[in-house]
């Protein structure tokens, strides 16, 4: 029986214009260290070193493995980019926001879900550090501790849509795939934890599919179709 609900965070819980998102995340980014490299080869640098740490299938933290391969592409120091990092995403970070929105339907649908007993996951792809993951959280109208878990690169070893990553989450969470719903709306992504034999809900607002494949959810619906699932849901209580 379903017990837990993991969410994807950017077009899950948190509506965003993607291509806004990353020009204003990567604009803020590139002003901030503009002293120490230029916007074109920092752009450069983050794209590879993050696509490292979707190729890992080490038992490595993203972090690592990030700061591991990005130190290879700069002529400085990396613990000084490091410092810089975390800086921004105390600073400047807030810039992006410009780019999200809050849905007032999938905070209704988290808080009935609380009120009936369900454990709330935060299963978002950990490419960024928890500060930047706890801020995309708010930006949606909630709080961390309002889930269970969240996943981020200091703490995990894989990412999606790697198995290996949810099969992480299930472990540290303490659950078997029959007792979890992953809800997303990137099909690649976030359906494939359906493999494991976790239930899958597919969020269509937002919508990432980068095939033609058909898509293979157990339910699928916008934002008012999720929080009519949820009202259907039976109480944990």
């Amino acid at each position: 029986m379903i017990n837990t609900i993991l969410f994807d965070l950017d077009g899950t819980l948190l509506p965003m214009d993607m291509k806004a998102f990353e020009k204003l995340y990567f604009g803020a980014m590139a002003e901030y260290l503009k002293d120490l490299i230029g916007p074109k080869e920092l752009v450069k640098n983050i794209w590879a070193s993050t696509n490292a740490m979707i190729a890992n299938v080490e038992y490595k933290t993203n972090e690592e493995i990030f700061m591991e391969d990005f130190k290879t592409r700069i002529d400085g120091d990396i613990v000084t980019y490091k410092e810089r990092f975390d800086k921004f995403y105390d600073e400047e970070f807030i810039k992006a926001k410009a780019a999200v929105y809050e849905s007032k339907l999938m905070q209704e649908s988290v808080k009935l879900l609380k009120e009936k007993g369900y454990k709330l996951v935060i299963a978002t792809n950990p490419l960024f550090p928890l500060k930047a993951i706890h801020h995309r959280i708010r930006w949606a109208g909630f709080e961390p501790s309002e889930f269970q878990y969240i996943t981020c690169y200091e703490q995990n070893h894989y990412c999606k849509p790697q198995l290996k990553y949810y099969d992480e989450i299930l472990k540290e969470i303490e659950k078997t795939p029959e007792e979890c719903m992953m809800v997303g709306n990137d099909v690649q992504e976030d359906l494939i934890a359906g493999k494991l034999g976790l239930k899958t809900f597919l969020i269509k607002d937002c919508l990432l599919h980068r095939t033609e494949d058909e898509i293979a959810a157990d339910y699928q619906g916008d934002y008012e179709g999720f929080y009519e699932f949820v009202k259907g849901l039976p109480s944990l209580k």
